[in-house]
């Protein structure tokens, strides 16, 4: 059905493209490094996720593209042992700056969500706030949060609704960007329920979604749109990739722009979020 979930690892014929997979995964490492300026909104969504996962103290929980830590340092103040993996040393580093200002112990570690370096069955619950929806593969990170959960452990994330801010916000970049490679799927499919379903039904059940909102605050949707350019990587990246094509590069920001103003209001820009629960089968 999605054919864009085809493993290159186990496809012969597609290993070529693994190539323009590492590219991927390089300019993503580049372009997120500046995404520290969006932890306090963040760190407002990671509450909820933790509640929405079940997560309970002597737990053992991996966050996966963990950021600067929010979702991890949030659930280890309910005495859960908590590990965290993100492409991005620069996140890692104020994750691991974020656990000494809290006091907290936590592990972080530099690493890639579709090869995740930990034994099977090794945690009770695997989290991911916005962030396993950029692996590149989508079946590929699917067998690996399912193989490092012990059988019956929880998966837990939030995506973007397609349908609302971010999810356009992510399809529009996609229109003023080159085609993704062959086997490469858009993190937007993240945001359909119907998609994650058929995504997860192989190794999961109990399949429950949820939803909640966040408020970002900002002066205006021109400070918004500064904001975005510089710290949100997928358009911070191609920001750069037009900057030899000043027509292009002026439509793009003029349609981020009208994008933001649609969902803006008394000084808030309205960020919806899906979130996702489901079981380890045994």
């Amino acid at each position: 059905m999605f054919n864009q979930d085809v493993n290159i690892l186990e496809n012969p014929s597609m290993r070529g493209q693994m190539t323009k997979i590492e590219e991927l995964k390089e300019k993503a490492k580049v372009g997120w490094a500046s995404f520290i300026s969006f932890e306090a909104l963040t760190s407002t969504a990671a509450p909820k996720l933790v509640k929405f996962s079940g997560v309970r103290q002597g737990m053992k929980l991996l966050d996966v593209a963990c950021g600067t830590g929010v979702v991890a340092l949030t659930a280890s103040r309910l005495g859960v042992e908590v590990e965290g993996i993100d492409l991005t040393p620069e996140l890692i580093i104020r994750a691991i700056e974020n656990s000494k200002i809290m006091g907290l112990k936590a592990k972080f570690i530099e690493g890639d969500a579709e090869f995740l370096p930990y034994k099977e069955n090794e945690f009770d619950v695997v989290l991911s706030q916005y962030g396993h929806m950029f692996a590149p593969r989508p079946a590929v990170v699917v067998k690996e949060l399912a193989r490092v959960l012990k059988p019956g452990g929880i998966l837990a994330f939030s995506t973007w609704p397609k349908e609302l801010f971010m999810g356009k916000f992510f399809k529009l970049i996609e229109s003023f960007s080159q085609p993704l490679p062959p086997g490469v799927a858009s993190p937007v499919l993240w945001g359909d329920m119907a998609v994650i379903e058929e995504r997860l039904k192989d190794h999961f059940n109990q399949i429950e979604f949820g939803r909640d909102t966040m408020f970002a605050p900002t002066m205006s949707p021109a400070h918004m749109l500064k904001l975005f350019e510089k710290n949100a990587g997928p358009l911070a990246n191609l920001v750069k990739a037009l900057a030899d094509d000043p027509t292009k590069l002026k439509n793009l920001r003029n349609a981020v722009l009208e994008l933001i103003e649609n969902f803006f209001s008394d000084n808030f820009l309205r960020q919806d979020f899906l979130m996702t629960r489901c079981v380890k089968k045994t």
